[in-house]
C-alpha cells in the first residue's frame, strides 16, 4: 500500500535525499517547511524540527528526525510531546524505512478478515476465495496479489506498489512476474463467474474493478 508521508525538515538537502528514496520504495512524499500546512489526510509525518511539537497536535504518526547531538532528555521530551519513533543523525536510510514501515504497521487500521466486492469473496483467515460460492484455488503470491487489490478494489496500485508490497521487490524492472500473476489470476476469477476484474491500467498498473457493484447488481 502506498502511505502519504510529509516530510517536513528544514534542511533543503536532507529533504531532496529522504524524498528520493522514499519515492523510490513507492511512498507518496509531499514537503512542507510546516508540517500543518500538508498533515491533513497524511498517514504520517517526518519532523526535523521537534519544536513543532509544542506548537501542533498532529492526527497522524510522527517520527521525528532528530540531530546529531540530542540526547536522552531531547528524546524523552519529543515521546513525550506526541512522537511516535525518534532517529538521530547520521540516518541510515534502511534503518528509517523500517521504522517507518513499522510505525505504519503499528497505526494502521486492521483489515478485515473477509474481504466483499460484488460476489467475490475473500477470506484471509481461511485463505479461501470464492465467487458466488464457488471456490476459485489460487497460489500464495496469486492470493497476495487479490488481497492487495482487494483491500481498496477501485484504486489503482502502480506497478511499484505491488512489486514491492506482494513480493518485496525493490526493481522498477521486474514487472513480468506481476503481469503474469495478475494474468492467471484474472483467468481463474473470470472461470469462476467473476466479470472485469484485475483490470490492466495500461502503464500505471492494476485495480481489482472498476467499480464496486454488490451481489444483486444494484449500486
Amino acid at each position: 500500500m502506498s502511505a502519504a508521508l510529509v516530510l517536513a525538515d528544514p534542511e533543503p538537502a536532507t529533504r531532496g535525499f529522504l524524498e528520493r528514496h522514499l519515492l523510490d520504495d513507492g511512498f507518496d512524499v509531499l514537503s512542507a517547511n510546516d508540517p500543518r500546512e500538508a498533515a491533513d489526510g497524511a498517514d504520517l509525518v517526518l519532523l526535523g524540527d521537534v519544536a513543532a511539537l509544542e506548537r501542533w497536535e498532529p492526527a497522524c504518526p510522527v517520527i521525528v528526525l532528530g540531530a546529531a547531538g540530542d540526547d536522552t532528555v531531547d528524546r524523552v521530551r519529543a515521546f513525550q510531546r506526541g512522537c511516535d519513533d525518534y532517529v538521530t543523525w547520521p540516518i541510515v536510510y534502511e534503518e528509517l524505512l523500517a521504522r517507518i514501515r513499522a510505525v505504519l504497521r503499528r497505526t494502521a487500521p486492521p483489515l478485515g478478515e473477509r474481504l466483499c466486492v460484488g460476489d467475490l469473496v475473500v477470506d484471509r483467515a481461511t485463505r479461501r476465495v470464492s465467487v458466488r460460492g464457488r471456490t476459485v484455488p489460487l497460489s500464495g503470491k496469486e492470493f497476495e496479489l487479490l488481497v492487495r487489490l482487494a483491500s481498496d478494489p477501485e484504486r489503482v496500485f502502480t506497478k511499484e506498489q505491488l512489486l514491492r508490497d506482494v513480493w518485496a521487490f525493490r526493481s522498477r524492472g521486474r514487472t513480468r512476474t506481476l503481469d503474469s500473476h495478475a494474468s492467471r489470476l484474472r483467468r481463474k476469477l473470470v472461470a469462476a463467474g467473476a466479470r472485469d476484474v484485475v483490470v490492466n491500467v495500461w502503464g500505471v498498473g492494476y485495480k481489482l474493478v472498476d467499480r464496486v457493484v454488490n451481489p444483486e447488481g444494484v449500486d
